[in-house]
Parts: structure tokens; C-alpha cells; sequence
């Protein structure tokens, strides 16, 4: 894998991960609350951590 293609994939996550985490955090502290924005916390994490592993594995080759 190229250099350019590892850094495509860290940009990538970097640009995910902070425009959901944005997102969960407007939605618990807006109207939804902290219990009912919570699932969708749940989702992001466990997405998140998906993305992470699949990059990772994907680099590392």
C-alpha cells in the first residue's frame, strides 16, 4: 500500500470520527437529552470502533 493511500484512510477516519462525534454531541445536549441521545452514542462507538479496526488491518498489509 502507498504512503498517499495510508494517509487517504488516517485523513479519512480523522474526518468521521470528528464530524460524528459533533453530531452526537449536538444531539445530547440539545433536545434529545443525554438518555435519549445515549443510543445513538452507542451507535457511533461501535461504528467508530468498526472503521478503526477495518483501517487498521487494511494499512497494516
Amino acid at each position: 500500500m502507498k504512503l498517499s493511500e495510508k494517509i487517504t484512510i488516517i485523513i479519512g477516519v480523522t474526518l468521521f470520527a470528528v464530524f460524528v462525534t459533533g453530531l452526537a454531541w449536538s444531539i445530547s445536549t440539545g433536545l434529545a437529552g443525554f438518555w435519549r441521545g445515549l443510543p445513538f452514542w452507542v451507535i457511533i462507538l461501535i461504528c467508530s470502533y468498526l472503521l478503526i479496526v477495518d483501517s487498521y488491518r487494511s494499512i497494516k498489509k
